[in-house]
């Protein structure tokens, strides 16, 4: 018997549709030779502090830093969880092969082999590595198997990443704490969490410092196209006046024209951070949103696997684009012309060199149905950008006009589309409509000519540096902070990047959950604790987006095998003992805030365990910034009668608010979602049992509620 473990119940049941394990039992598909079980996310968790010694579970300064002598695994303390790994375990003792069905991706990776680990796996291991769940891509998975040990270094820079953020996030967020915290404050550090809020806050501080000042430019119009005059920005309105005088005696003089035909390439295909930005610029969408609309359309075969990193397709993709192009019948008005001819094998789109695991994001041909609104409009973007790439380049004809008036230079740019090229695709778009209207067709003018013009003084403000949005942080993010806008550029420069496309909405999100950052309208700004947090570290290490960027490249290294895991694990505790030393001979103020910020540490999982005895938390507990635990995917939302997941429809996971004629109040639901299990509930009434009875509510392995 082989056994197949995917990442969550959804995907097993794909695969067990297509290699026929039809027989559905308690955890896991049967059939055909095959056993098809699933983890839901995360099953196994570096261990905490005081898992290696009791003396780690206060919060003190002389214990610090905490380098255990090897990093061992734990499975997170859930029922659920507990229970399916029980079965995991049994069905590996008893099989002859296992096939690691997990996320094809590091995070995939390390959460199935420290599964495997934990299981006492001892059968060789086969990887299913595919780019899409269709039928079609499992069915071909399965057909070429691949080895495990090639994933070995992938594993390697995701245990790498792993323990970095906990030797960082541990030891760091408790040195603050302990040393500039005040009062319930926790000061929460992470090794990419920092580096972020640090590129927020020297942006805050830009704009606080910045002065607005008052300039004016002299412009003119002749032949009704507006000139601006090339001299710097004058800085007083009397010299202005002055200027303005002076030209009124003088005709205006075409001194050089020149028109260039030019073209506009086509825009790249999406990776994940791209995909993000651009849905966030069209539709405010956050990272985090996108993410899960991707992977949703994902799951649902609609797209390809989205948590890349790059916009190319690899070259053997080039014979199956026309085959998905013709199945996009929604958009055969867009398609209709790429098909009349072969389809070009355009080094900008297919590039062996520039992809690696996986290629850019791409529609798979499988029409949607049932999707939501928010769904729809991501894969329409996908879509359209897939088209567009195939599409001829758009030709612009560009203007540049000069001229005098005595001795001062004027200048007029114009810019015309000539043939739309890819741009037909965006045609109805708001902002191509904008464009079109913008477009400035100028008159041909002669060298030499002269005439009356219109001149006149134009006021303005400087104005300050733009807050970030998540569209300029993402980008940010991905070129550790250095402004860029070419794309060959951006492309060389992701390899030292903050974070991985699949992290940083987590980050930012994190950054939200701690009070550090917040949103006004689009724009997100640094909060009086995020400053001083940023203001408290002296250690550039910890901040410095280039410095985290340099991590992120050696992990990458490691992933291809031209670096050492130990190395860079040395590295990291080396620069925790130089920390620790720092910080605690350090002086500096102590940062409070108003509100508790509750010390829910992403990326370390550590919470705050206090040596008295704890307090019962307050009952308006934010279960709406909770996972669904059965999807791991969606939010709970609050409806009329229960909590849900956010994406009910599909996954079904529901708490009502009365259970057992009991009213469960928010603390007992939160408790259920954390510890899968509440404190012990006076009067159940149990069906059939006339009597009400004291008992503890359970969530179970299929994430229903029972007595226990």
């Amino acid at each position: 018997m082989k056994v197949c473990i995917a990442e969550k119940p959804s995907v097993a049941k794909d695969i067990a549709g297509v290699i026929g394990a039809n027989q559905r039992k308690d955890g896991y598909y049967e059939g055909n030779g095959y056993q098809v079980t699933w983890t839901f996310g995360h099953f196994c968790t570096l261990k905490e502090p005081h898992d290696y010694t009791e003396r780690w579970k206060s919060w003190r300064l002389e214990d610090l830093p905490m380098i255990p002598s090897s990093f061992g695994i734990k499975l997170i303390d859930n029922a659920g969880a507990l229970k399916q790994f029980g079965i995991i375990e049994n069905l590996v003792r008893n099989c002859e092969e296992v096939v690691n069905c997990g996320d094809a991706g590091q995070e995939g990776e390390l959460i199935q082999r420290w599964v495997l680990l934990k299981a006492k796996c001892a059968v060789p291991v086969k990887r299913l590595w595919i780019s899409s769940l269709t039928e079609q891509a499992i069915r071909e998975g399965f057909g070429k198997l691949r080895e495990s040990e090639q994933y070995d270094n992938l594993y390697a820079a995701g245990s790498a990443r792993a323990i970095g953020d906990w030797l960082l996030g541990m030891n760091a967020t408790r040195l603050f704490t302990k040393k500039f915290g005040q009062g319930k404050v926790v000061l929460s550090i992470g090794r990419v969490q920092t580096p972020t809020l640090a590129l927020i806050v020297q942006r805050q501080k830009e704009i606080n410092a910045f002065v607005s000042e008052e300039y004016w430019e002299l412009k003119t119009i002749y032949r009704e196209t507006e000139f601006t005059a090339t001299i710097d920005r004058i800085r007083n309105e009397e010299k202005a006046n002055k200027g303005l005088a002076y030209l009124l005696l003088h005709e205006f003089e075409i001194t050089a024209f020149e028109k260039k035909e030019g073209k506009e390439g086509n825009p790249r295909l999406f990776d994940l951070t791209s995909l993000q930005v651009e849905a966030n610029k069209k539709y405010g969408y956050s990272a985090e949103d996108t993410l899960k609309h991707i992977q949703n359309l994902y799951e649902k075969k609609f797209v390809t696997y989205p948590r890349v990193d790059t916009t190319y397709l690899s070259e053997d993709l080039h014979p199956k684009i026309e085959g998905i192009m013709k199945d996009l019948t929604y958009y055969a008005q867009y398609t209709a012309s790429i098909l009349e001819k072969p389809i070009p094998k355009s080094k900008t789109v297919f590039d062996d060199k520039k992809v690696t695991d996986h290629h850019a994001i791409i529609p798979t041909g499988v029409l949607p149905g049932h999707i939501s609104q928010d769904e729809k409009r991501i894969y329409d973007l996908i879509v359209r950008r897939f088209i567009a790439a195939f599409y001829p380049e758009c030709k612009v004809s560009n203007t540049t006009v000069l001229g005098m008036v005595g001795q001062v230079e004027f200048k007029a740019t114009g810019k015309q589309i000539l043939e739309p090229g890819w741009r037909a695709v965006y045609a109805s778009d708001a902002s191509a409509k904008k464009e079109a209207e913008e477009e400035k067709v100028m008159p041909n003018f002669e060298v030499g000519e002269k005439g009356p013009h219109e001149p006149r003084v134009h006021q303005g403000k400087t104005t300050p540096p733009k807050a970030y949005t998540e569209a300029t942080l993402l980008r940010a993010m991905e070129t550790a902070g250095r402004q860029v806008e070419d794309e060959e550029m951006r492309e060389l420069l992701k390899d030292n990047g903050i974070g991985r496309p699949s992290t940083r909405a987590n980050i930012i999100e994190t950054l939200f959950k701690r009070r550090y950052i917040e949103k006004k309208k689009k724009n997100i700004f640094a909060t009086q604790t995020g400053m001083d947090l940023i203001d408290t570290i002296q250690n550039e290490l910890l901040k410095s987006a280039e410095l985290t960027g340099n991590w992120e490249r050696k992990l990458r290294l490691i992933e291809k095998g031209e670096y050492s895991m130990d190395t860079f694990k040395q590295e990291l505790i080396q620069m925790v003992v130089d920390l620790t030393h720092e910080v605690k001979s350090n002086h500096h103020r102590t940062i409070s805030i108003t509100e508790e910020i509750a010390p829910e540490n992403a990326e370390t999982e550590e919470k705050v365990k206090k040596e008295a005895k704890p307090r019962e938390p307050k009952e308006e507990i934010p279960i709406e910034s909770l996972t669904c635990p059965k999807c791991k995917e969606h939010l709970l939302k609050k409806g009329k009668t229960a909590y849900g997941c956010g994406n009910f429809k599909v996954c079904g996971f529901i708490i009502p608010f009365e259970f057992l004629g009991k009213k469960l109040t928010d603390k007992n639901v939160f408790d259920l979602l954390s510890k899968g299990k509440t404190v012990k509930l006076k009067g159940l009434q149990i069906p059939g049992n006339p009597d009400p009875v004291d008992a503890r509510l359970v969530m179970n392995g299929d994430f229903n509620f029972e007595v226990g």
